[in-house]
């Protein structure tokens, strides 16, 4: 398809916040999403092409010269193990549980691959599980690359037809309000759901453990058809999420659809339901799925269903019959085909009765938003969807959940923190990385603020609190709840923040891959150090976070052996995360006073908000005060005389 639809520019640009025509945007976000395929799968052939060896290593985003070997089997498929070639540790790379990679043997470019997922990692070896094991996997060398996703493309573009489509029952009646078409938006939003053939029974929130902002969104969100709810950072986001489901289930009101962007969010989802007795089943991969969730799959449930010895006899009938079939000739050979037909044709329908009869049950389904476009659910239809980090997900992404018949929309998500992860720039600035949540907000829908606050120490929440929610954050803990951590001598003991300054010097990686900063790095294993000496806290309290790969890497490469279970991870990395205490190493550091994508002040208010009890900021004040929102947050550390030049100056 030509990227550019019938040549006209303005069809490609998404900043549109109510659409006239629905032509307009089919065209614009198929455009787009077609553009974030092409360059991603650009950008891997020029790491294939252009990359050195070592450059592809230094990123993380390749594992060259490993051994392969099988280890059982993970739901049916075989589980492959690589590890280095002369044993020791893996070098620093950037493969995660649920990932996607290909596994060839060196030219990945020019060979039979093969796809898989990653299962779980440790330092010496990845575990992948694939559909297929690829031949002679024993013998020779192997490498892993991190690959492009074209299965999410093709599930977006049929969710844009689905959407824009009039014929069918596919779609969602909410189509006009999501296109802002209605003259008054807030008032189309608030009207009640059109659901028909469904029990209505009152909401019942008596026994929930919930506050006042809770309520209220959950009372909203209940009675209307389109419902914007905003949490920011320790509200309890996803605690409200599973509640509301859980009302919703009472009033009578189910199978609902419940969805997030990143796999570990729809876990978070499926473990609150399981928690508060909702029959919840996760859809997709199990080995994408946290490993003490995995019996709650419908692969799982579909494997320890009943009827399974039903199928195992069938099964052990028609081996027998295969084994049989060189004795025979003519006439009984034709009977004996026919026979195992019919007998494959019976398993076929009943592990489809299986599937049926645990879907049709269950009461919730989590999966992501890219998973409820698989085929196997192509013909079922969910009058509620809720998406949680919905300000994570690309409209297009939002739609695939929301085409399978949608009458009651619920999007929970914080434009004020990380936006969806756009690796095309054009597609960025186009549009591509404006989710439909803030695209409803800057159409004038208002969004239900969850204003308690329930992990900060209230000095950690002071400043995001002013800065990016006008002051409306309370705290549910205090003071007392989040004392601060010893071994390290902060500036001020009643505010657990503190701002280190480094004035080193960042390093330019390899053709400007990342940037590193060894002088603040050397600070960050010091501070680490200092906080575990008291024995008032563990490593795996501690998380170290920057916003560039290329300090994650150097810093990892520091670690003291001793130092186990410390997690070292970007800033992107963390959202949606938390820690006792949180040291952040901003990295830039320079003459000219260029911050880069430190500028992105929701890069910043992740870093500031995921700290419970102490918050340590290492950089260069001198940089950071060429950004706006970097000079106003250096203000309230000065004000609050929470300058730490004692730490380098000791």
């Amino acid at each position: 398809m030509n990227t550019r639809s019938s040549g006209n520019k303005s069809k490609i640009v998404s900043h549109e916040s109510k659409w006239k025509k629905s032509q307009d945007h089919f065209e614009c976000f198929t455009n787009l999403i077609r553009w974030e395929l092409d360059d991603e799968l650009g950008q891997v052939e020029e790491r294939w092409k252009k990359w050195s060896k070592q450059k592809m290593v230094t990123a993380g985003l390749a594992l060259f010269d490993l051994t392969g070997r099988t280890s059982g089997r993970f739901f049916g498929d075989p589980i492959l193990v690589f590890e280095n070639r002369g044993g020791g540790d893996l070098p620093f790379h950037r493969f995660g549980h649920g990932d996607m990679v290909i596994i060839s043997r060196a030219r990945p470019w020019g060979e039979k691959v093969v796809e898989g997922v990653v299962l779980d990692r440790n330092n010496s070896r990845i575990r992948v599980v694939a559909k297929d094991k690829p031949s002679d996997l024993r013998k020779g060398g192997w490498r892993l690359d991190k690959g492009a996703n074209r299965v999410a493309h093709d599930r977006m573009h049929e969710a844009l037809i689905a959407f824009h489509s009039t014929e069918g029952d596919g779609g969602t009646v909410l189509r006009d309000l999501l296109l802002c078409q209605p003259h008054d938006i807030e008032e189309s939003a608030k009207r009640p759901p059109e659901i028909r053939g469904q029990k209505k029974r009152p909401i019942n929130l008596e026994g929930m453990l919930l506050d006042d902002s809770q309520i209220e969104a959950i009372n909203s969100a209940s009675n209307q058809r389109l419902t914007l709810i905003q949490g920011p950072p320790g509200t309890g986001k996803t605690h409200t999420a599973v509640h509301l489901l859980k009302c919703l289930i009472e009033m009578g009101r189910g199978p609902i659809l419940a969805t997030a962007e990143s796999n570990v969010a729809v876990d978070n989802l499926l473990e609150g339901l399981i928690d508060l007795g909702v029959d919840a089943i996760r859809f997709g991969r199990p080995v994408k799925v946290r490993e003490g969730l995995r019996e709650a799959t419908l692969d799982a449930k579909i494997a320890s269903h009943p009827k399974q010895d039903e199928i195992a006899f069938i099964k052990e009938e028609t081996d027998a019959m295969r084994k049989k079939l060189h004795d025979l000739k003519g006439k009984d050979k034709g009977l004996a085909h026919r026979d195992i037909n019919k007998n494959y044709r019976e398993v076929r329908e009943l592990e489809q009765k299986i599937t049926d009869e645990i879907l049709n049950n269950a009461q919730v389904l989590c999966t992501t938003n890219i998973g409820a476009g698989h085929f196997s659910l192509s013909k079922r239809k969910f009058s509620i969807v809720l998406i949680d980090e919905a300000t994570q997900a690309t409209e297009p992404s939002a739609l695939v959940p929301i085409v399978k018949g949608a009458r009651q929309l619920i999007l929970i998500g914080d434009h004020k923190q990380l936006p969806p992860t756009v690796t095309s720039r054009r597609a960025e600035e186009h549009g591509l990385e404006i989710p439909l949540f803030e695209r409803l907000l800057s159409s004038g829908l208002t969004a239900h603020m969850l204003t308690t606050q329930y992990r900060m120490h209230p000095s950690i929440r002071e400043f995001p609190s002013s800065r990016f929610y006008e002051n409306r954050l309370d705290d549910g803990c205090g003071k007392q709840d989040r004392p601060p951590v010893a071994g390290f001598l902060w500036p001020d003991w009643d505010k657990p923040v503190a701002f280190v300054p480094v004035h080193g010097a960042e390093i330019e990686e390899e053709a400007g891959s990342s940037r590193s900063n060894m002088d603040e790095a050397a600070v960050v294993i010091q501070v680490v150090n200092d906080l575990l000496l008291p024995g008032d806290i563990k490593p795996e309290d501690i998380g170290v976070i920057s916003p560039y790969a290329g300090q994650v890497r150097l810093i990892r490469s520091m670690v003291d052996e001793q130092i186990q279970g410390l997690e070292v991870k970007s800033v992107d990395g963390y959202q949606g995360r938390e820690k006792e205490i949180i040291v952040l190493s901003t990295v830039r550091s320079n003459e000219e006073g260029n911050v880069g994508f430190l500028s992105n002040y929701r890069r910043l208010n992740v870093a500031l908000t995921r700290a419970k009890r102490g918050l340590i900021v290492i950089g260069d004040d001198r940089t950071l005060r060429n950004d706006s929102t970097w000079s106003s947050w250096l203000d309230w550390v000065s004000e609050s005389n929470l300058m730490a030049w004692h730490v380098v100056n000791s």
